[in-house]
């Protein structure tokens, strides 16, 4: 069996895509597979040139026939999308998979899938959304009415990461497209390949030229840079390190832009005694380890009420162990690889400073010996702590790697007061079978999404983003219309 698992043969080069042209640089970066370490194709790196150039053509869409429709219209276009993505199915799994070395089941059922749902969801809402109208009458006895309207803000910026790259990627791009506006956007450099395909998938599917536009490259002064610090950028949306979107704040505060931030996350998931405890460790080993850990909204921090956290590290351990860490078609694979050598060298050196600090290794905390090409690739073992005080850099900084740490607490109280002590406040979930105290304690914590029982399940149509370092807005069906929409109100005295 070929365990290189290779692009499509249509992303054989990555380029990128301006005004409805692919555009070669000649300045070049590799993209390698996690897997074993093997080149998968060559991408066209952007340069200022062409980043005002992919600026300019997406203004420039704003005033051709992309201005014009209606919105049942565009609505249409995000329809045919979704279509052309379904036709490329296997295509779009195949470029998951060799960009992140993510597992084909969960490339499959996920990523691709909700990479679809995005752009079907917001057809649907932006259809049925509706604005406000009121009626008033002056003291001079006159009848006015006010109505809101909503209006494209024009050229909005999308930055993605490489953790869910489709599924991120489009959920910006398709309510952005929705609202009418036009977009330039920029992958990560890791994962180049699901977006260069979205690219073809819009041509094909007949998106105007500049209308969607695609550059690749880096951060600093490269097309990121570039994009952000663009004069005729008129809103950015981000996703990825809080170091990273403070950068870019400081950017857009030049020029008074609208941002949309979703940034790290040092996320506690809390066990009570009263919860079904085999639900609980089934759900902390999911929110823990589901894409090698590299999902923002992962428990790194898990707190266990004292009488049960004995057994809970016991069973924890356990089905860490258990585990399958291997190649993206294994039957019944769990984990794959981390994105890159890099990342795993910062996440190997958390393995280690846990220990220096004091924790106690309850398993892995190593890599894993393949024999193979994937001793070439960048994987990890799942990993868990005990023993390390609140205090510590591994229970306050994000590791977005395979890890978790489990502490005992005694108190409501006192387990509301620690997970909310921290600079980061993405997400959380509550383990008990109690009505009350699954109510009291998720309104108390400082997160922007709190699950109870579960974990990773949202409606679409819900608010999503960050408190604290871990983000600035929400976005999510009628949140999403709101940030991507100039919403202006009209007064008429009749």
């Amino acid at each position: 069996m070929n365990h290189r698992f290779p692009l499509p043969d249509s992303l054989a080069e990555l380029r990128n895509y301006v005004n409805g042209e692919f555009v070669a640089t000649g300045k070049l970066f590799a993209n390698v597979s996690p897997i074993n370490g093997a080149v998968l194709a060559q991408v066209h790196e952007a340069d200022a040139a062409l980043a005002d150039r992919a600026v300019k053509s997406a203004k420039a869409a704003l005033d051709g026939p992309w201005g014009s429709m209606s919105v049942a219209e565009r609505a249409a276009v995000l329809d045919k999308v979704a279509d052309a993505i379904e036709r490329r199915y296997d295509e779009f799994v195949a470029a998951e998979v060799a960009d992140t070395g993510r597992s084909i089941e969960q490339a499959r059922t996920l990523d691709v899938y909700r990479g679809v749902a995005n752009f079907r969801t917001f057809a649907d809402l932006v259809k049925v959304a509706g604005g406000e109208t009121y009626d008033m009458r002056t003291a001079s006895g006159h009848d006015v009415m006010n109505y809101t309207v909503r209006k494209p803000h024009g050229v909005i910026a999308i930055i993605s990461p490489w953790n869910l790259p489709l599924l991120l990627l489009t959920w910006k791009v398709a309510p952005a497209l929705a609202c009418g506006n036009t977009v330039v956007v920029k992958p990560s450099e890791e994962t180049p390949s699901s977006a260069t395909l979205l690219a073809q998938v819009m041509d094909e599917a007949g998106v105007p030229p500049g209308v969607f536009n695609l550059l690749h490259g880096f951060g600093p002064d490269s097309a990121g840079e570039f994009l952000t610090g663009h004069p005729d950028i008129d809103a950015i949306t981000f996703t990825g390190e809080s170091s990273t979107g403070s950068t870019i704040m400081k950017v857009a505060a030049e020029g008074v832009k609208e941002v949309s931030f979703e940034l790290g996350g040092k996320n506690a998931a809390v066990v009570f005694a009263d919860a079904d405890f085999d639900a609980a460790v089934a759900g902390v080993i999911r929110s823990s380890f589901t894409n090698s850990g590299q999902v923002c909204l992962c428990s790194e921090r898990v707190y266990v009420e004292r009488p049960i956290f004995d057994r809970f590290v016991a069973a924890l351990k356990e089905k860490a162990e258990a585990l399958k860490v291997g190649y993206p078609d294994e039957p019944g694979v769990d984990m794959g690889p981390l994105i890159s050598k890099g990342h795993r060298d910062k996440v190997l050196s958390y393995y280690k400073l846990a220990l220096e600090e004091g924790a106690t290794l309850v398993c892995g905390g190593g890599v894993p010996a393949f024999g193979d090409e994937r001793d070439e690739g960048a994987f990890v073992q799942p990993t868990i702590w005990t023993g390390l005080p609140d205090t510590a850099r591994c229970v306050r900084e994000e590791v977005f790697g395979p890890v978790c740490h489990i502490a005992p607490f005694d108190t409501d109280e006192e387990v509301i007061a620690r997970v909310n002590d921290s600079p980061y406040g993405l997400a959380a979930s509550v383990w008990t079978t109690s009505l009350k105290r699954a109510h009291n304690v998720s309104r108390r914590l400082r997160t922007g999404i709190t699950w109870v029982n579960t974990w990773f399940l949202r409606d679409l149509r819900t608010p999503f983003g960050g408190a604290k370092q871990s983000g600035l807005g929400r976005e999510g069906g009628q949140y999403s219309l709101d940030f991507y929409s100039e919403i202006s109100n009209i007064s008429i005295q009749l």
